[in-house]
């Protein structure tokens, strides 16, 4: 049994999938990134095949990808996030034809092929505002756990509009509200409502095509799956793999390579 593996290295979190022949997944690993990002890659990997009981020698080729993906210093090759969530979206929906990827730093809308290939993307390169950084900036504001913004959020009745557009501004307008003496709730929803509706500004842009796939770390915001929701008017795709979706496409294209080796000359 050969089995391939993907090292997903973001922002703010490291993560590795292994999966087998079948290209199910056998083992994953979910670490954080921190300062030393060599060493994030490395222990997500270890952490994977301890996960699995799997041996190294025992994994034939594994990809890097994400913004840290050339630090995957054991790795065979390197392949951009963006083929990653692609892939690894249709693998797991293969209905999928839009992918939104809202992680720490940065949103991608992806636009994707039935075999999962790359047709149009975008991102916000340049701006955090509608990514988990921003979500991060409200739960210092408020003193709320980063885990129990989405429950919160989604008790409020009169959301307020968050006009900033800027993460650094975002806390600033929080506690303008709270000084307003708006209640916690409809302000977290303010801010999941701010979110979302940027990242719909990046989908339009390539284009919405039902099925669309939520992936990255933000998906585990219950309150940003379901602002997102109805915001689409449709719910999307989403499963307790989205975080690892980057990770687990870097792990098929490694399959390809594995396979594609195998092909008598």
């Amino acid at each position: 049994m050969a089995y391939a593996a993907g090292v997903d290295v973001g922002s703010t979190q490291t993560k590795a999938v292994v999966i087998n022949e079948e290209r199910q997944i056998v083992s994953r690993a979910l670490i954080d990134t921190g300062a030393n990002v060599v060493l994030a890659a490395e222990n997500a990997y270890v952490e994977a095949l301890k996960d699995g009981g799997i041996r190294e020698e025992e994994v034939e080729y594994v990809v890097g990808t994400g913004y840290g993906r050339y630090k995957v210093t054991f790795g065979d090759t390197q392949i951009t996030e963006i083929s990653c969530h692609g892939r690894g979206s249709v693998h797991m929906f293969p209905g999928t034809r839009t992918v939104v990827d809202m992680g720490g730093q940065d949103t991608k809308a992806i636009r994707v092929s039935p075999s999962g290939e790359i047709v149009d993307f975008c991102m916000n390169d340049k701006c955090a505002a509608g990514t988990g950084r921003f979500l991060g900036a409200a739960a210092a504001a408020l003193e709320i756990p980063l885990g129990e913004l989405g429950v919160v959020a989604l008790r409020a009745e009169k959301p307020v509009k968050i006009s900033t557009t800027c993460t650094v501004f975002a806390e600033s307008e929080v506690v303008s509200w709270l000084g307003k003496g708006k209640k916690i709730e409809d302000i977290l929803l303010g801010v999941h409502q701010s979110i979302v509706s940027r990242s719909l500004g990046l989908m339009r842009r390539v284009g919405i095509e039902p099925e669309v796939t939520f992936t990255g770390g933000v998906t585990r915001n219950i309150g940003v799956v379901t602002v997102l929701n109805e915001m689409l008017g449709f719910a999307v795709n989403v499963s307790e793999e989205s975080h690892y979706m980057g990770a687990l496409g870097a792990a098929l294209f490694a399959m390809d390579r594995i396979m594609a080796g195998r092909v008598p000359a």
